[in-house]
């Protein structure tokens, strides 16, 4: 099976048919920073689906937001539009018999990526086959009609689009319209058809029918209606529609090629490399500055050295990822620690995330009040002329365990824009600094271990002193990991590191909230 093959005959490609002929060689893009803005751009486009709907996620929560795109999705097989469906394998099967009853419906199947092979006995069949199934699918993916897709970092779920009441990612998507869509296409077809996906009504216990079905679309619309979703989407789709012209206008016309791993790579139990092969090659051209965002920040000797290798061709390196407090995965940031103070003498610049910044909060809902902001974009923008945005973070798991999917952009103007708000966000840390925050958890970097004073912990921002966040019961695909309980204590003092100090910008409004800079190592400090 394989992607719809005449998208000009549909609305969406003769609407910007006449935009991508004056354009010719070239694809159309724009970015979705906006929580809310990348949310109703998918319903829209689940909405205007004609001929094909074609659907790759990590992660699908059975949450609201999740329960609202499956509910639009349906909408558009009951109109004839054939629906695909891949998600990741959760590796629990709580949610199959829900996948199963949407999958008897006769214009939508729903496969999964390398699943396990006993659902009965999957925790075991994770330990006796961990290689394999350690191998994950990570790519975030969706096309409409083959005439424009979304593909960037935000899975399906409440916390990607700013409506979750305990915590929040900042994320960023890219939508995409012309050639460049055939291509993602082509990459939706190679995972829909490899060895390593298998259809949910092969997985599951029995064969599920129209009453399934019936009952499930049941429960999940009066869900839906007793659900306080935060976000007008009737009245949001409608300013989208009166504004879609406008916004076609304004897209950015450039070349852009799809870099994706190949799924046949966990098939043969090969390393899934060719995205990090392809940075490695971008990176090799540098010749002014890399910025990059990552929530997960893990580098390799070898990347460390060609962090220093740039330095010495004085090509600026900046990087913004996740503090210890923004980060909702403590093993990754204990590597990333490892590895924090030669990077720094290696000349990068580090950035990290307050947790409770407001940067980012006017593209939340109201119902996200004051929740925790953590990091998961994944971007890179190469001599501010090109960029390129997936689900491809800074970390070995990405670089050579799960497959991974992003769009490079090239000579285009976004690049120019990313460029600008770190511009700005240096200006903000550029002012007389606060006194400093330092943790008192210990690390390899040679910090206290010892608890601060009792008085002092009152001190903690009212973000960090949050419960986790609670993973849904209800899921369609996969769990995603939850913010964990973390025992953090922190006081106002002089310095996070030994070699480094910490700037807190005052009342920060950008991008970056911490930034961490190389100090001269003194002759006292060589003991520690």
């Amino acid at each position: 099976m394989t992607a719809f093959e005449d998208p000009t005959s549909t609305r969406l490609g003769q609407f910007f048919g006449p935009a991508a002929a004056a354009h010719p060689g070239l694809s159309s893009f724009d970015l979705l920073s906006r929580a809310r803005e990348a949310f109703i751009v998918r319903l829209a486009l689940a909405d205007l689906a004609e001929r094909s709907l074609d659907m790759q996620y990590y992660v699908w929560d059975g949450d609201t937001t999740g329960r609202i795109i499956v509910d639009r999705v349906m909408k558009a097989a009951d109109r004839g539009v054939r629906v695909r469906l891949l998600v990741d394998d959760p590796y629990y099967k709580a949610s199959d018999p829900v996948k199963a009853a949407l999958d008897a419906h006769p214009n939508v199947e729903i496969r999964l990526f390398n699943p396990t092979s006993s659902r009965r006995w999957s925790r075991l069949d994770f330990v006796v086959d961990f290689g394999r199934l350690n191998r994950r699918m990570h790519n975030k993916l969706m096309v409409t009609d083959n005439a424009a897709a979304i593909v960037g970092g935000r899975n399906i779920g409440d916390i990607y689009y700013g409506v979750n009441t305990v915590a929040n990612y900042r994320d960023l998507d890219v939508l995409a319209v012309g050639p460049v869509v055939r291509d993602l296409s082509g990459v939706f077809d190679r995972y829909w058809n490899s060895a390593s996906t298998v259809p949910v009504a092969a997985i599951v216990d029995r064969a599920y029918g129209a009453a399934d079905l019936d009952a499930i679309l049941a429960r999940l619309r009066a869900e839906i209606a007793r659900a306080d979703y935060p976000y007008p989407i009737d009245q949001d789709l409608n300013e989208l529609g009166a504004q879609s012209a406008e916004l076609r206008d304004n897209l950015v016309w450039a070349r852009g090629q799809i870099i994706a791993d190949d799924p046949e790579a966990i098939a043969r139990r090969k390393e899934s490399d060719e995205v990090v092969a392809f940075i490695r090659e971008r990176v090799a051209e540098l010749k002014e500055e890399l910025l990059a965002e990552s929530p997960y920040f893990v580098l390799h000797a070898r990347a460390q050295a060609t962090v220093k290798a740039l330095h010495e061709r004085n090509v600026r390196v900046r990087v913004l990822t996740n503090s210890l407090a923004s980060n909702d995965v403590l093993l990754a940031h204990s590597g990333y620690a490892k590895t924090r103070r030669r990077l720094l003498k290696n000349g990068m610049e580090l950035y990290e995330l307050r947790p409770d910044t407001d940067a980012f909060r006017p593209g939340w809902s109201l119902h996200s009040g004051r929740s925790s902001a953590a990091l998961h974009t994944k971007a890179m923008a190469f001599d501010r002329e090109a960029v390129f945005i997936g689900s491809f973070n800074l970390d070995p798991r990405s670089a050579v365990i799960n497959t991974e999917a992003g769009l490079y952009i090239g000579a285009c103007r976004k690049a120019g824009g990313l460029h600008g708000d770190w511009r700005r966000a240096s200006q903000q840390l550029s002012r007389p600094p606060r006194p400093e925050w330092r943790d008192c958890l210990g690390d390899s970097e040679g910090r206290p271990k010892s608890a601060p004073p009792r008085r002092a912990r009152h001190r903690l921002p009212p973000a960090l002193r949050r419960q986790p966040v609670e993973a849904p019961t209800d899921r369609l695909a996969t769990m995603r990991p939850t913010f964990p309980t973390m025992n953090v204590t922190m006081r106002p003092d002089d310095l996070i590191l030994p070699d480094g100090q910490a700037v807190v910008a005052p009342q920060p409004q950008l991008l970056t909230e911490i930034r961490l800079q190389l100090r001269p190592r003194s002759p006292s400090s060589s003991a520690q």
